[in-house]
């Protein structure tokens, strides 16, 4: 007989440390209440503006117009990028957005998968969109399939979370010494959510492979000095 197929959505990526990650994509019914909270929270924003800029006749309307384009298309794109990939409306339903191999989104993939909402919502509210998730295996709109980002549910153990990390010692966020590349600041990150899946030794190995970063550090506390770089990155001061 044929093996059985899973009929759950999970799919494993394999990491350079040569960690086995679970991922489990978020199906339409969540993204959509996300969406809704996220909409309502740009709508306030916009009613608010406009009505603290009519005193200014045709100029502040002028203004409020260039807020409102700005927080459209740049409020999900702030928050994926420095918020862990969750904006208030995913946070709320335990969602965040990744790359497809597990990492950060990047800069340009959430550039591109929220520049291409305006294709998703075609014919009207979302209608390519939601056929695109019905039809991939990840529940992934064509703005996330250019893109290569999936929306996941949150594990624990993937996310960065400072009150359930190392909850034996205290570990305090630390400027970093020198200025990172966003490629870098996303690598501590991905270190820091990833080392729950290592053992002690082996993160400690790796956080010495960091070079000059961790030059500062003592002996056996060069994983805690990455960890409070993390923290720091994530802006848990």
């Amino acid at each position: 007989m044929a093996p059985s197929q899973s009929l759950d959505t999970i799919y494993t990526v394999n990491t350079p440390e040569g960690i086995d990650l679970q991922l489990s994509p978020a199906g339409p019914m969540p993204r959509m209440l996300a969406w809704m909270i996220d909409s309502l929270i740009r709508i306030v924003i916009y009613v608010i503006t406009f009505i603290l800029l009519a005193f200014l006749g045709s100029t502040g309307m002028g203004i409020a117009l260039i807020i409102t384009f700005v927080v459209e298309w740049f409020y999900p794109v702030y928050f994926e990028l420095f918020k862990n990939g969750q904006t208030p409306g995913k946070k709320s339903l335990n969602l965040y957005v990744v790359q497809e191999n597990g990492s950060p989104v990047t800069p340009s993939a959430s550039m591109i998968r929220n520049l291409l909402r305006f294709v998703d919502f075609l014919p009207l509210f979302y209608g390519f969109a939601l056929v695109s998730m019905l039809l991939t295996r990840r529940f992934q709109r064509m703005g996330d399939l250019v893109a290569g980002t999936v929306v996941l549910y949150k594990d624990d153990d993937t996310l960065l979370d400072s009150s359930k990390d190392n909850e034996s010692e205290e570990i305090n966020a630390i400027a970093p010494p020198v200025a990172l590349q966003l490629e870098e600041q996303q690598a501590l990150i991905q270190f820091q959510q990833r080392q729950k899946k290592l053992t002690a030794e082996r993160a400690e190995e790796l956080a010495g492979l960091s070079g000059l970063l961790v030059a500062e550090a003592k002996e056996g506390e060069k994983t805690k000095y990455l960890n409070g770089l993390s923290y720091w990155i994530a802006g848990k001061r």
